[in-house]
C-alpha cells in the first residue's frame, strides 16, 4: 500500500494504491474520514508485489508504479481522473519484490529490487522540445519517451544504473527521507536494500565519478535464519532496522566519528509464535519462556548507570530447538529442564559467560550468583555442525575462537548474538515417554522432577518421577486415562498434583522409604462420581501454605481444594477428607491458566490470577470464613483491561516467589508483588500489583 497527499493539507485530499492477491490493484481517495474505491486495475492472473505513487516532475499528475510477477514494471499515469497504463519497463528477470520513487530536483527517481538478486535505478526527466537530432556514432541510453495528453508535456525515462552486490533475492529497496533545508525540500542520494543473503546494504553514487558503489553492508553471520524481509531509514538517516524471517528486528546505528562504521544496538525483542509456558527463576531475578517458535528465552531488567529506569530484554536464548517447545521447569538457579513435541525431556545449564553477562547487565554482583562449582562450568555452548544438541564448550578449546564469541556484554545482546552465541550446554536427557512431552514440574528442594506426556490411554498417562542428581527414573504414577495438563508440587515438598484433560485430579503423597528415594503414593483423586469439573482442568496450583490447592477447567469453574475439616487431621485415608472449600467460582470464559501468589494480602487473603482463554486476566481474593463455602469468601479485586490483557488465550500464569520488584531498588519492598504471564498472542507479560490496593 502507498499513498500521496493531492494538496498541502493531508487532511483534504489523499490518493491511495493497495495491492492484493486478488490479482488488482485498487485506487482509493480520502477526503477527511471518508474514503472510497475510486478505481480497479485488473492484472488477470499476476500479481502486485508492491506499489508507489508519486507526481511527475514539474506537475501535479499523479503517476504509479506497479511490481509484479511477470518481472515488468508497469506505469500507469492520471488522465481525466482515470489511471491509464503508459509505459512498461522489462530488466528484471525474475519477480519484483520492492519499487519507490524519489523527487530530486527537477527529476523523478524509480528504484526497483526483484528476485534476480539486482536493483535498478530509472529517472524520469522532461524532454525539451529540441530540433531532430543529427544521426551520430555515439553510443546513447535507450530511452522511453511518453507525453501526458492534460499538459502536453513529454517525459523521457532512462535506466539510471544497476546495481549488482547482493547474492540472494533483494526483498526491498527505499530511499534515505528526504527532509526540509532553507525552505525547500531535499532528496539524499542514498538507497538502503534488503536481502535473503542475510545482509543489509546503504549505496551512494560516488563523488567524483556518479557512478553507484556500495557503501555500507551489515548483516548477520551465521545462524539457522532466512534473510532479511525489509528495512528502512531513519529520517535523519543515522540508523536503520530491518526484521528478519524469525520476526526479529535489527538495528544498526552510525558511529558519530567514523561515518561508516554501523554498530547493532539494544532492540525489542520476542517469541514469534505461541508462548506455552514462562517461569520465574527462584530468586525472582529472571524469567524463562517456551514458545511454538521453537526457542526457549530468557528475560531480565537491564539495570543502566546513573538511571533509575528499568527495562526488561531477552538476554540469552539458551535452546534454539528443531521441535515446538512446551513446558519447562526450574531446577534451582541457573538449571532447567524442558519438553518439546518430542519424547525426550533436555536439561540445561548456564555457562560461565551467561553468568558474568548477567551480572553486567542486571548489576547484581557475581559474589551473589557464584557458587563453589562455578570454576568447572564451561564457557558457552554451540551446536556442531551435524548435530542436534548444545554441546559445551571449554577454555581450552579454540580460546580466540572463544573470545571472539562470547565477549563480555555490557548491554543486552543483538538478535544475531543471541541466535548463536547465548545458548546453554545439555547436560543430560531423559528417555521414558511414548508420546510428546506436555508438561514438566520439579520440587522445591530441587531434587525430584515430575513430567507427563500426550496420551490417550492410561499407559501413556502415566506421570513419570526422575532424580534431579542422578538424572535417573524413580516411579511411574499411573491413575489418569488421558493427557496430564498440568503438575504441581506443594510448597513443602509432601504432595505431587496432577490435573488432566480427563476431567479429573489426583493427589500424590511422599512417602520417604528406600534408600533410592522418596516414593510418591495416590492419596486423593476424583472420578466420574465425585468429578465437579465437566470439561479438561486446564491449570492447578498450591497456595504458600500447602493447605489448598486450586483448580481451573475449560468449564470455566475455579474451584479451592483442601481438607475443609480441619479437626480431621487422618495420616490414613484423605480421600474422603478433600473436598471443594471455596464455592464454585464462574470467571466467565474457558479458565486457561491459575496461579496463586506466595505472598498474601495484609489482611491474610489468598491473592489468586486467573487466566481466560479470550486473554484476559482476573486477580480475586479468598479466605475460607467458616466451616461450609460460602461465595462471599471470594473477592474480585482486579480485571485487567484490553490493553493490559492478552489478544489470545492465556497459557500460564507464575507468581514471582518474592515481594518486591526484580531490578528495582525496593526489591525486599512488601509492597509490591510481580505476576508474569504467557500467551498465544506471542507475548510474555510482567505485571506489577500493589497488594495493599487488593
Amino acid at each position: 500500500v502507498d499513498a500521496v497527499c493531492q494538496s498541502d493539507e493531508p487532511d483534504l485530499g489523499l490518493l491511495i494504491a493497495s495491492a492484493a492477491s486478488d490479482s488488482t490493484v485498487r485506487i482509493w481517495s480520502r477526503h477527511g474520514s471518508e474514503a472510497k474505491c475510486i478505481e480497479i486495475l485488473q492484472f488477470g492472473n499476476g500479481f502486485v508485489m508492491d506499489v508507489c505513487l508519486s507526481f511527475l516532475p514539474g506537475s501535479n499528475v499523479p503517476v504509479l508504479a506497479c511490481g509484479g510477477d511477470d518481472c515488468k514494471i508497469h506505469l500507469f499515469i492520471q488522465q481525466n481522473g482515470q489511471f491509464q497504463k503508459t509505459l512498461i519497463l522489462p530488466g528484471h528477470e525474475d519477480w519484483i519484490r520492492g519499487i519507490e520513487w524519489a523527487v530530486c530536483g527537477e527529476d523523478l527517481f524509480l528504484a526497483s529490487c526483484a528476485q534476480d538478486c539486482l536493483i535498478r535505478i530509472w529517472k524520469v526527466c522532461t524532454k525539451s522540445k529540441q530540433l531532430p537530432e543529427t544521426e551520430d556514432d555515439s553510443i546513447r541510453l535507450k530511452e522511453n519517451v511518453f507525453t501526458v495528453k492534460d499538459t502536453g508535456t513529454t517525459y523521457a525515462i532512462t535506466l539510471e544504473s544497476v546495481l549488482a552486490g547482493h547474492e540472494n533475492w533483494v526483498y526491498a529497496v527505499h530511499w534515505q527521507p528526504s527532509f526540509s533545508k532553507d525552505g525547500s525540500m531535499q532528496q539524499p542520494m542514498r538507497i538502503l536494500s534488503a536481502s535473503m543473503d542475510k545482509t543489509v546494504i546503504i549505496w551512494e553514487p560516488d563523488k567524483e565519478s556518479g557512478v553507484w558503489l556500495e557503501q555500507v553492508r551489515v548483516g548477520e553471520v551465521g545462524g539457522n535464519t532466512l534473510g532479511f524481509f525489509d528495512c528502512q531509514f531513519s529520517p535523519d538517516g543515522s540508523m536503520i532496522v530491518a526484521h528478519a524471517f524469525h520476526g526479529a528486528l535489527h538495528l544498526w546505528k552510525q558511529a558519530t566519528v567514523n561515518k561508516k562504521e554501523w554498530t547493532p544496538e539494544v532492540v525489542i525483542s520476542g517469541h514469534f509464535n505461541s508462548v506455552e509456558d514462562v517461569k520465574w527463576d527462584p530468586e525472582g531475578e529472571f524469567i524463562i519462556s517456551v514458545g511454538s517458535d521453537q526457542t526457549t528465552r530468557l528475560f531480565a531488567p537491564w539495570k543502566r548507570k546513573q538511571e533509575r529506569e528499568v527495562t526488561w530484554h531477552e538476554i540469552a536464548r539458551p535452546q534454539v530447538h528443531g521441535y515446538d517447545m512446551r513446558c519447562l521447569a526450574m531446577i534451582g538457579r541457573f538449571q532447567f529442564v524442558s519438553g518439546a513435541d518430542e519424547k525426550v525431556l533436555r536439561v540445561f545449564r548456564a555457562p560461565k559467560n551467561f553468568i558474568e553477562n548477567f551480572s553486567n547487565i542486571t548489576g547484581i554482583p557475581m559474589e551473589k550468583l557464584c557458587s563453589h562449582q562455578s570454576s568447572d562450568l564451561p564457557e558457552g555452548a554451540t551446536v556442531p555442525a551435524l548435530g542436534l544438541s548444545n554441546k559445551a564448550v571449554f577454555e581450552d578449546y579454540l580460546v580466540a575462537y572463544l573470545s571472539m564469541l562470547y565477549k563480555c556484554l555490557l548491554e543486552p545482546p543483538p538478535e544475531d548474538h543471541l541466535l548463536q552465541n547465548t545458548l546453554w550446554p545439555e547436560i543430560q536427557k531423559l528417555y521414558g515417554h511414548g508420546y510428546e512431552i506436555f508438561c514438566v514440574a520439579c520440587n522445591n528442594s530441587n531434587t525430584v522432577i515430575a513430567s507427563a506426556c500426550k496420551a490417550s490411554k492410561k499407559e501413556h498417562a502415566a506421570i513419570i518421577l526422575w532424580s534431579a542428581t542422578s538424572w535417573k527414573k524413580l516411579q511411574s504414577l499411573s491413575f489418569h486415562n488421558l493427557t496430564v495438563t498440568q503438575l504441581a508440587f506443594s510448597p513443602n515438598d509432601k504432595f505431587l498434583l496432577a490435573v488432566s484433560r480427563d476431567r479429573n485430579w489426583s493427589l500424590w503423597r511422599k512417602q520417604d522409604s528406600s534408600e533410592s528415594g522418596p516414593v510418591f503414593s495416590c492419596c486423593a483423586y476424583t472420578d466420574k462420581n465425585t468429578a465437579v469439573h465437566s470439561r479438561i482442568i486446564w491449570s492447578c496450583d498450591w497456595t504458600p501454605d500447602s493447605k489448598y490447592f486450586i483448580t481451573g477447567s475449560r468449564d470455566k469453574k475455579v474451584i479451592i481444594w483442601g481438607q475443609c475439616n480441619l479437626s480431621v487431621t487422618t495420616e490414613g485415608n484423605m480421600l474422603d477428607s478433600i473436598k471443594p472449600c471455596s464455592t464454585v467460582l464462574d470467571a466467565g470464559d474457558s479458565v486457561t491458566a491459575v496461579s496463586i501468589s506466595h505472598v498474601l494480602t495484609p489482611d491474610g487473603r489468598y491473592i489468586v490470577a486467573v487466566g481466560l482463554e479470550n486473554g484476559k486476566i482476573i486477580l480475586y481474593t479468598w479466605k475460607q470464613s467458616g466451616q461450609e463455602p460460602a461465595l462471599a469468601d471470594w473477592t474480585m479485586c482486579v480485571e485487567m483491561d484490553n490493553s493490559q490483557s492478552h489478544a489470545l488465550a492465556v497459557k500460564r500464569l507464575c507468581w514471582r516467589h518474592h515481594a518486591g520488584r526484580a531490578g528495582h531498588n525496593d526489591q525486599n519492598s512488601s509492597e509490591w508483588l510481580q505476576l508474569a504471564s504467557c500467551g498465544a498472542d506471542h507475548c510474555v507479560k510482567i505485571f506489577n500489583v500493589n497488594r495493599f490496593a487488593l
